[in-house]
């Protein structure tokens, strides 16, 4: 922790992880995922990557912070080479971004982006291998809807107490609201940004959004088929 104390009830601080769409063979380059939550609001961003290497991982980093309503303060990853290695060191240092990393073999320090994985990323486009350029077109437009359907109108519960009595362990949780709703009541975020989200979200329609990530999941699924 290099920056910035590691602060998750503030917002910039993200779990990032990979999702391999390999199919039941991880033989050859296939398309992945690179899945971004917030820990503070749970805002999620998607991002396509062509294969599984560390330059295409710090590219995506990079071209993933504009499209965040606050700053990047810090990432946290597994132990992967792609994660672990120079190129990123080096970047998130220039950045000043804090970067940690989860312990090995213990999935749950990444319960969260662990998640959005299955629930944000597998529960939408699924298993199937994609590797050609069409598929990569496809899955980025599918992931400029979903981005938006996610975190503009999919409202997420925060844990807000644990408590341990005996064996049980008592969980609470807050009231459930979207991420957009949580960066707009977020004092950290300029009033610039704000608007800008206003902006955006009384554009949106997320009936027309749901249609067409269908849509063009359907035709995702197409060609992988043939």
């Amino acid at each position: 922790r290099t920056f910035a104390d590691w602060n998750d009830d503030k917002p910039g601080f993200l779990e990032v992880d990979l999702v391999a769409h390999c199919g039941e063979s991880a033989g050859g380059q296939f398309l992945n995922t690179l899945t971004c939550t917030d820990l503070c609001t749970g805002w999620t961003e998607p991002i396509v990557l062509p294969r599984r290497s560390q330059e295409a991982v710090c590219t995506a980093i990079q071209a993933m912070r504009p499209e965040l309503p606050f700053d990047l303060l810090g990432i946290d990853s597994d132990n992967g080479s792609e994660f672990i290695n120079d190129l990123l060191y080096h970047y998130c240092v220039d950045e000043k971004i804090t970067f940690t990393r989860s312990r090995p073999y213990q999935k749950n320090d990444q319960a969260h982006v662990e998640q959005k994985n299955w629930s944000v990323i597998r529960h939408v486009v699924g298993y199937d291998r994609l590797e050609i350029d069409e598929q990569r077109l496809l899955l980025e437009s599918i992931y400029t809807d979903l981005r938006l359907y996610v975190n503009f109108f999919q409202p997420v519960l925060k844990l807000s107490s644990k408590e341990r009595i005996g064996n049980k362990v008592i969980c609470k949780y807050d009231t459930a609201r979207t991420p957009y709703q949580r960066v707009m009541e977020r004092e950290e975020v300029p009033l610039t940004r704000k608007a800008h989200l206003l902006n955006v979200y009384l554009r949106l329609n997320p009936a027309e959004l749901r249609r067409r990530i269908d849509e063009k999941v359907l035709h995702l699924w197409s060609t992988v088929s043939q």
